[in-house]
């Protein structure tokens, strides 16, 4: 598949999906939104594919929306806001990102391992839209900065729900409200990130949690986790949890994966889980 504002690359069992503006910081647009969407996609729909690694090209991540519009930049009603949003946001419900939740619906409900490597700044939409990945690394020259108040903006891409949820309330109330940017060393203090890195050496280092993960775990095991936890990490109570944790312990325990995940551990040997999120997902899923 073609891209114009991303580039995607697969090289093993991990697909590089890269913010692909450098000459603008890779500063965001409807095009790159809708492309992120359809690359998280096309990594899902691929077996072979067990991690999925987001960066930038250049000397940034993202630096926020694209802004080439002046004042009007945000401007739905007048049409000028267009590029950072679709001609048609002023007439959608859900911020211009379509039914399903574009890219933050696409990041959430994936069922592959996702990685952000923040290699320069993440400002605006350019921090949100990697929220809902599962595994967060920086740069020591990353900035990021939740600025929408200093825009005169609400924090969009569903991120006063992503970012409570994984620095706690009063930080993301802080970062948020103040509008401040940031260095690599107070997200990773904040919680945002869970290590920084030389710069020189960040996609490296992506990569080997990438392959980390392709080479020990069960791809079924890794789609279900990462689903309960971002969809019950937050929940009042457990119940509706052990509704579906049990029965979903049981049926797996019979399956090629288990065997095969015990078997290696006994045998002290590397794990070549049989199963395929395609075909093996368990009964029950998806609960929602």
């Amino acid at each position: 598949m073609n891209f114009s504002d991303i580039l995607y690359a697969v090289d093993g069992p991990v697909a590089t999906i890269t913010l692909n503006r450098p000459d603008k910081l890779n500063a965001f647009t409807a095009t790159m939104g809708a492309e992120l969407a359809q690359a998280i996609k096309l990594a899902d729909a691929d077996d072979a594919v067990r991690v999925v690694i987001l960066t930038g090209a250049g000397r940034g991540f993202c630096a926020g929306a694209d802004i080439s519009a002046g004042a009007g930049s945000f401007d739905t009603k007048s049409g000028e806001g267009a590029k950072n949003f679709g001609a048609n946001r002023s007439a959608d419900k859900d911020g211009g990102l379509g039914g399903d939740g574009g890219f933050v619906g696409a990041l959430f409900n994936a069922k592959k391992a996702t990685i952000a490597a923040f290699n320069g700044p993440a400002v605006g939409v350019g921090a949100t839209m990697a929220l809902p990945t599962d595994i967060k690394i920086a740069s020591d020259q990353a900035r990021f900065g939740f600025v929408f108040a200093r825009r005169g903006l609400v924090p969009e891409a569903g991120s006063a729900w992503f970012l409570p949820r994984l620095v706690g309330t009063a930080q993301a109330l802080r970062w948020a409200i103040e509008g401040n940017v940031f260095d690599a060393a107070e997200a990773l203090k904040g919680g945002l990130v869970s290590e920084v890195v030389p710069h020189d050496q960040l996609l490296d280092r992506a990569r080997e949690i990438a392959l980390g993960i392709a080479e020990n775990t069960s791809a079924v095991s890794v789609a279900l986790t990462r689903a309960m936890i971002w969809r019950f990490g937050s929940a009042e109570l457990p119940f509706d949890l052990l509704k579906i944790d049990g029965p979903f312990a049981l049926e797996l325990g019979s399956g090629g994966d288990v065997k095969e995940g015990v078997a290696s551990f006994i045998e002290k040997r590397k794990p070549a889980f049989p199963n395929k999120v395609s075909s093996d997902m368990p009964e029950g899923y998806p609960w929602w």
